[in-house]
């Protein structure tokens, strides 16, 4: 049984908690480094996912689902400025733990509120079969997508399309 896209999107939010951890408590230069990777990895696709299957079922499933999509879509715009600064930075930095440190606190607050309000909403509005296909194209979609935060990267994908990026007329 496939898992329904709240339990995708949450287990990558355990995920990137975890690389953040890592960083904290590794013991040398190379281990930051690695884990500094595997956190700007998991936290760019993650983001661009979003960004280009949730959203859009937002828009398109849930009640004032435009104006959430686009809520978090700010959010992450915030959220993808503060990584590429991370990404380009060295453990050697004094910035660099107090940088990583602001970017989760805002990143917390998001996920806070994504998995509090608006996945529940969405999960309401979708029967398990389509929940589980979101799921599953969430997954498909972050081997395709950047591994690097690209804050110029499309930020809106459109319903009409099937939600991959478009030009918006509206």
């Amino acid at each position: 049984m496939a898992s329904r896209i709240s339990d995708t999107i949450k287990k990558d939010h355990q995920e990137i908690e975890s690389y953040y951890n890592q960083i904290l408590d590794a013991t040398d230069k190379t281990e930051q480094i690695r884990f500094q990777n595997q956190f700007t990895w998991e936290l760019a696709r993650h983001s661009i996912g979003e960004e280009l299957v949730v959203y859009p079922a937002f828009e398109k499933h849930v009640p004032h689902g435009r104006e959430l999509a686009d809520k978090d879509r700010q959010e992450h715009q915030s959220v993808k400025e503060q990584l590429k600064k991370f990404q380009n930075m060295d453990p050697s930095d004094a910035e660099f733990i107090p940088t990583i440190k602001a970017l989760m606190q805002d990143l917390r607050q998001h996920i806070k509120e994504e998995e509090a309000d608006d996945l529940p909403k969405l999960e309401t509005a979708l029967p398990q079969e389509q929940s589980e296909q979101l799921s599953t194209t969430f997954g498909r979609t972050k081997m395709f997508v950047p591994s690097r935060s690209l804050p110029e990267c499309p930020r809106q994908a459109s319903v009409r399309d099937g939600g991959w990026p478009s030009h918006r007329t509206d």
